[in-house]
């Protein structure tokens, strides 16, 4: 089944999750590296077909104290005709920032590492997440060569952890901004996240808070970037997009805001044929120009 088709038929929502699933190969819990004893895995979601696959890295949210790589809500992409690599990284309680970035960098490189052994076509990588997940995909990509948000966690060291896109789903993207857009509610469940990431809250410690906030590292080299935010955001205010969008603009990169107007904080509508017909069209001219 070609590319289109599925598309067209996704449109329909002909298809149903389960027959998704049936048509997905899964390789779960490889190990991609070891910090102090601490296992990191990944699960790695094959099409059934004929490789080598472009990658999509996803990266799960949870206030970045929680979450699972099993929350991989992209299985539509999957059958389209992308690898994804859901990835496990330390949370919060158990390493602050930067090592939640220095772990998905090491998924990176170690994903081109195995290129071959997995059938994956890692000449260009995309990299994808909801929420904190959301947050961490943005400042990956946009931190292309930085040595401060490298590390060193792996035994790939050899090899490049850039990406070629960024999916962003209503993640965090300046931490000096966000407590004062939020309502009480997202205070409430923000606070306590940010303190438990930075070991602190950010205007303790403004620099600190500008490493780990995208925002701050934009420049006219960063990947294309594709932003989908509900309106209705009570937990991430839409505002921490605007931002977003507004430095890429100001750089001249490509970017593009997707509002879902009834939208909240996740939920179906953000991954349903819609959104991702919105994904493919962004990511295709990245990996497959040769179909046209």
């Amino acid at each position: 089944m070609t590319r289109l088709l599925i598309l067209a038929v996704l449109a329909l929502n002909l298809i149903s999750a389960e027959s998704f699933a049936a048509e997905t190969t899964v390789r779960r819990d490889i190990e991609y590296a070891t910090v102090d004893d601490h296992r990191l895995l990944l699960d790695l979601y094959l099409p059934d077909r004929e490789g080598p696959h472009p990658v999509i890295v996803w990266v799960h949210g949870g206030a970045w104290r929680a979450g699972s790589k099993k929350s991989m809500p992209l299985d539509e992409l999957v059958n389209i005709g992308y690898a994804v690599a859901s990835v496990d990284y330390r949370l919060s309680p158990v390493a602050p920032f930067p090592a939640q970035v220095h772990d998905i960098k090491a998924a990176i490189r170690f994903l081109r590492a195995k290129s071959e052994e997995y059938g994956l076509n890692t000449e260009r990588i995309a990299i994808a997440g909801a929420s904190a997940g959301g947050h961490l995909a943005a400042l990956v990509g946009v931190t292309n060569g930085s040595d401060y948000h490298e590390g060193n966690v792996g035994e790939h060291l050899d090899q490049a952890s850039d990406v070629a896109a960024i999916i962003d789903m209503y993640g965090p993207t300046n931490f000096l901004t966000i407590l004062k857009q939020s309502t009480p509610h997202g205070l409430g469940v923000r606070i306590p996240a940010l303190q438990l990431l930075l070991r602190k809250q950010p205007t303790d410690d403004p620099v600190f808070a500008k490493l780990a906030s995208p925002v701050y590292h934009i420049d006219s080299a960063d990947p294309p970037l594709l932003l989908i935010h509900g309106v209705q955001d009570p937990q991430v205010p839409i505002s921490q997009s605007l931002e977003l969008h507004g430095h890429y603009q100001h750089v001249g990169r490509s970017v593009h805001l997707h509002l879902i107007y009834d939208g909240v904080h996740g939920g179906p509508s953000f991954t349903d044929p819609t959104r991702i017909k919105l994904m493919d069209t962004f990511l295709s001219p990245i990996f497959f120009a040769t179909e046209k």
